[in-house]
């Protein structure tokens, strides 16, 4: 059996460490290559010593002399390198089979198009990739002969759900519509009052998932399942009016198709991202994946709602900057992300996110993409805009 050599972008991250997981449980089958992580540096030392990549990347030259010291005690050979360049580096060498694009953010578009332009099998987990780049990626994607599956749980779902022959679009292969779940996050619940008071820490409690920071603020203010909806029109080659979200609090079913015959076809499984890990790694093969069997007795019951995007408007926002396309959906992720950080840091409050996202794409008309450069400099623009929000509101 052939052994596939696997780069893991974001290995510190909840992604990162469930892919390691997956890994883990096939030791005969996958072996890691390169591991990168950006601040919890004891937590990469440790999965260096258990994997002993060849690689392991950091930030910058402290960082690596750092984990190089550590490393050396242990006796683990594992080679340090740091910085934007070596990501795209263990991303595209020679050696990889497989890579996790993990890293959060617009940090991970370079290196995650680093490995789509080397023909990599690309696991998509960094969703901001591809909300930013989205013409442009995909057009990589084809040149290359990359494989780009799907980690999200929900993408996962529809992929698991399409046509083989989905590519042909999605009218050829009689599908009517996607229907993009949510769980609606730990506010589901909240009146707008409630929302204007909610604590970082609130917004990271989600009820159902173990994630990051970012992502969790994301999933509380359902600017999460806007992204999404940007992916999926890139991913399934489909158009912002045939992407439905759908509120499910219980979180098993993770997306659905929709036919025209009245077919709908949908995946469920146990709210743990080792099973879309599992699905992508081997596919089109199945392993273990560590994850429970779905005990439908146990749920007993299955709910569904439409979501309410006075409360959420970031949902509103997507829709609009994927119908607007060019660089709106540059200038929507990097307020977003803007915004995300200044709610965590307690620089302003949780209702206040849409309200930063909606100035920047106001201030900042939509511009058709020429380059990645052109992506980058919106993106740098919009970073700018929001500060300035930030700053006037003293």
């Amino acid at each position: 059996m052939t052994v596939s050599q696997v780069t893991v972008l974001g290995a510190t991250g909840s992604i990162g460490v469930n892919t390691l997981d997956v890994i883990a449980r096939h030791p005969n089958e996958y072996r890691v290559y390169a591991l990168s992580g950006y601040s919890r540096m004891d937590v990469l030392a440790e999965q260096c010593a258990r994997h002993r990549p060849a690689y392991a990347v950091v930030a910058d030259d402290v960082q690596a002399a750092a984990l190089q010291q550590v490393l050396h005690a242990q006796d683990v050979a594992t080679e340090v390198v740091y910085g934007e360049q070596a990501l795209s580096d263990v991303a595209a060498a020679a050696e990889v089979d497989v890579v996790m694009a993990a890293i959060v953010g617009a940090a991970g578009l370079r290196p995650t198009l680093a490995a789509v332009q080397a023909g990599k099998r690309v696991l998509l987990a960094n969703k901001e990739a591809l909300v930013m780049s989205g013409a442009l990626f995909m057009q990589a994607v084809r040149d290359s002969g990359a494989q780009l599956l799907p980690i999200d749980s929900e993408h996962n779902a529809i992929f698991q759900c399409m046509p083989a022959n989905y590519a042909e679009g999605l009218a050829p292969v009689g599908v009517r519509r996607i229907l993009l779940t949510a769980s609606g996050g730990p506010f589901r619940e909240f009146n707008i009052d409630q929302l204007a008071g909610v604590t970082p820490a609130q917004a990271c409690a989600h009820p159902n998932w173990s994630m990051g920071q970012k992502i969790s603020v994301d999933s509380a203010s359902m600017m999460n399942k806007g992204l999404e909806l940007i992916e999926a029109c890139w991913l399934f080659d489909a158009r912002p009016d045939q992407v439905e979200v759908v509120v499910h609090p219980q979180s098993v079913v993770h997306s659905l198709v929709d036919y025209v015959d009245g077919s709908v076809l949908a995946q469920l499984g146990n709210p743990d991202m080792r099973t879309p890990i599992a699905h992508a790694l081997a596919w089109p093969r199945r392993i273990d994946s560590g994850v429970s069997a779905l005990d439908l007795l146990t749920i007993a019951r299955l709910d569904f709602q439409a979501p309410d995007d006075r409360r959420f408007p970031c949902l509103r926002l997507a829709r609009q900057a994927a119908a607007s396309g060019g660089t709106a959906c540059a200038i929507l992720n990097a307020a977003n992300e803007v915004a995300v950080a200044a709610f965590l840091s307690g620089r302003m409050g949780f209702t206040d996110i849409p309200v930063m996202i909606e100035y920047a794409l106001n201030a900042m008309p939509s511009e058709t993409v020429q380059d990645l450069d052109h992506i980058l400099l919106a993106d740098r623009m919009a970073r700018e805009c929001a500060e300035r929000w930030l700053a006037a509101r003293g």
